[in-house]
């Protein structure tokens, strides 16, 4: 679960169409504790990030590999306070307000695999173009969104996967290394391994060849 409570570049990089586009959210990937700045400050809190694939915008983006769909993803701070642009997002999805019960505790995970609308705008920084993404809605009355053609993934410190988390982007993995939570569970499993590979030095080894 991803309770809220009260990318690496391409040889072949085009950013992400403008407009409005059908879409399905494929990931959630809880970052932990974040600090960063902010408006000249340094702020910290809790952030995920949510990721969403384009069906019907296709491109060969790596020659051999066939066409896939563009993605576009977003960072949240983790909060349903009333003023959250998560809370926001999520309720735009939704199409509906949070109650106060709702928002005291809301898993977002209920929201993988499920189609929306997004808007998309196009900025551009150091000579590069960039999608970026302003709005999720419901899908619009009569449209369909094709199944989910991208592997969904979610990954939480509540049940931390190593594997997934391997598959991620470097700059994903370094934002995520920094902080506590991923500290906490690091340890753990350096333990766990260490531990391991002692009690495998030590059973001894059956000489039969079978």
């Amino acid at each position: 679960m991803i309770n809220a409570s009260n990318e690496g570049g391409s040889s072949n990089f085009s950013p992400v169409p403008a407009g409005t586009h059908v879409a399905r959210c494929f990931q959630m990937i809880e970052l932990g504790t974040v600090t960063e700045p902010y408006m000249g400050e340094m702020k910290t809190a809790r952030k995920v990030r949510l990721g969403w694939e384009l069906p019907l915008e296709l491109k060969e983006f790596k020659q051999g590999e066939g066409e896939k769909p563009f993605v576009i993803s977003k960072y949240f701070t983790l909060s349903l306070h009333e003023k959250a642009t998560l809370r926001k997002f999520l309720e735009s999805w939704r199409g509906k307000n949070f109650t106060d019960d709702e928002a005291k505790c809301f898993d977002i995970t209920k929201l993988l695999g499920v189609a929306c609308m997004v808007s998309v705008i196009n900025e551009t920084k150091d000579q590069k173009t960039y999608g970026k993404l302003t709005n999720v809605s419901t899908l619009a009355k009569g449209m369909v969104c094709p199944p989910s053609i991208n592997k969904q993934v979610v990954l939480s410190y509540d049940m931390f996967d190593f594997e997934t988390f391997n598959t991620l982007p470097k700059f994903i993995k370094e934002k995520m290394e920094k902080t506590p939570e991923f500290q906490k569970i690091a340890d753990k499993y350096q333990s766990y391994e260490f531990e391991k590979s002692q009690i495998a030095q030590e059973t001894p080894k059956d000489d039969l060849p079978f």
